[in-house]
């Protein structure tokens, strides 16, 4: 069984055993490394368990990837036939995480994040700024002390900025 035909049943599974844990899954991605085959399952915090303020609750901890790691690793074991053996990496999204779509941006009011668009908007092709909300199918962010709406299609990257 190839690695496209592996994907969406291990998908499932993770997303089975993150969900007993109350986390969802952010990415599944199996890779031939240097190392040889790696597994990389990245957790998330579900938006609606995050905080009001969207910090308290949102990083996900060491013993969160522990606890799914063991439990993912068992129910592998037991469902999935890997053609190879495989290392298995459990993680968070990181706190420069990607924005994915606009409920990642409505769930991360408050942060600083930059977005990088595939046309120029008002001039700029890059911006970084607080995002303050979202209207429509616009990103709202507040960048040099005033607010500009990014079209949300024409965004091509988007993440969180780390703050210290």
């Amino acid at each position: 069984m190839g690695r496209e035909a592996l994907l969406p049943q291990i998908r499932e599974v993770a997303e089975r055993v993150a969900a007993s844990h109350g986390l969802e899954i952010f990415d599944v991605r199996l890779r031939r490394e240097p190392i040889g085959w790696v597994l990389r399952v990245v957790l998330d915090r579900a938006a609606a368990a995050a905080g009001s303020d969207g910090l308290a609750e949102e990083e996900i901890s060491v013993g969160d990837c522990a606890r799914v790691s063991r439990d993912l690793s068992t129910i592998l074991d037991v469902e999935v036939t890997f053609p190879h053996a495989y290392t298995l990496e459990v993680s968070s999204p990181g706190l420069d995480r990607p924005l994915r779509h606009l409920d990642d941006c409505r769930r991360f009011v408050g942060r600083l994040a930059k977005l990088v668009t595939t046309e120029a908007v008002d001039g700029q092709h890059a911006w970084t700024g607080r995002i303050t909300g979202v209207a429509g199918e616009h990103v709202v962010i507040e960048a040099a002390d005033h607010n500009r709406q990014i079209p949300w299609p024409l965004v091509s990257r988007a993440r969180l900025e780390v703050e210290f």
